[in-house]
C-alpha cells in the first residue's frame, strides 16, 4: 500500500516537470530567449495600413503648412520643364520677379491642394487590396509605400485633380502663369515658333502626389528602423517582427 502512494506522488511529480518543460519549449526559442508572439498575415496588413495612414497624416500636415512645398528641396515644384523655354525668354525680357512670383505660387498652390489630400489618401489606403502582407513587410524599407503607388496613383490622380483646380484659382496662379506665356508667345510670333500651353492642374496635381508619396516613404522607413516610431499596438506587434 505504502509504495503504491509512493509512485502515484512520483508520476505525478513527472506529470508536472512534462507540463512545464512544455510550457518552456512553447514560450522560448532555441536560444533560450523567449520568441515574439505569431504573426498572421491580416495582422500585417493592417500594421501596413496603419503605417501608410501615419506617413500620410504626417506627410500632408507638413506639405499643406506655409513653404511645406516651397521651402523643402526634396518636394519642391520647379518651373515647369516642359515650359523651360518660357523661363529662359521671360528672364531674357526682364521679367525675372514675375518668374519668382509665379514659382512661389506654384508651391503655394501646392500646399493648399494638399490640405484636402489627407482623406483621400487614407481612402486609398483603406480600400487597397493586400494579398501577401509578409512580401512587403519583409521586402525594401519603402516596399509598402511603392505598393501603395503602384495600386493607387492613377485613383489619386483623378480624386486629387478637382482639388488642385481649386487650390490654383484660390491663390491665382494663373494670374502669374498668363503674362510669362504671352510674353513669350508674342516674342515666337517673330521667329515662327509655337505657342507654349502647359497644363497647370495637370502639372501640380502630378508633382503634388509625388511630395507626398516621398514623405510618406520616409516615414515608413522611419517606422522599419525606430522602434519609437511606433506609436500603435499593432505598429510595434509587425514591425518588431524586423528587430
Amino acid at each position: 500500500m505504502i509504495l503504491a502512494v509512493v509512485m502515484t506522488v512520483i508520476f505525478a511529480s513527472c506529470d508536472e516537470l512534462t507540463s512545464i518543460a512544455e510550457t518552456a519549449t512553447s514560450t522560448v526559442g532555441g536560444g533560450g530567449e523567449t520568441t515574439a508572439p505569431a504573426l498572421t498575415n491580416d495582422e500585417v496588413i493592417a500594421g501596413l495600413k496603419e503605417a501608410l495612414t501615419v506617413g500620410i497624416n504626417k506627410g500632408s500636415g507638413l506639405a499643406s503648412a506655409t513653404d511645406g512645398f516651397f521651402k523643402n528641396p526634396a518636394i519642391k515644384l520647379p518651373f515647369p520643364p516642359d515650359a523651360k523655354k518660357v523661363k529662359d525668354k521671360a528672364i531674357d525680357l526682364g521679367l525675372q520677379n514675375k518668374v519668382d512670383q509665379f514659382e512661389l505660387t506654384l508651391n503655394r498652390a501646392a500646399e493648399e491642394a494638399t490640405k484636402e489630400a489627407g482623406p483621400i489618401f487614407i481612402q486609398a489606403i483603406k480600400d487597397m487590396s493586400i494579398g501577401d502582407g509578409f512580401t512587403i513587410l519583409k521586402g525594401a524599407d519603402n516596399a509598402a509605400t511603392n505598393y501603395l503607388r503602384d495600386k493607387t496613383t492613377s485613383k489619386l490622380v483623378s480624386a486629387f485633380s478637382p482639388k488642385v483646380k481649386i487650390a490654383i484659382d484660390k491663390v491665382q496662379l494663373t494670374k502669374y502663369w498668363t503674362p510669362l506665356t504671352k510674353a513669350y508667345n508674342t516674342a515666337n510670333i517673330l521667329t515662327g515658333g509655337s505657342d507654349v500651353n502647359t497644363d497647370l492642374n495637370a502639372f501640380v496635381t502630378e508633382r503634388a502626389i509625388k511630395g507626398l508619396f516621398l514623405l510618406v516613404e520616409k516615414e515608413e522607413k522611419n517606422i522599419r528602423k525606430d522602434p519609437l516610431a511606433r506609436a500603435t499596438d499593432i505598429l510595434k506587434k509587425v514591425f518588431s517582427f524586423l528587430d
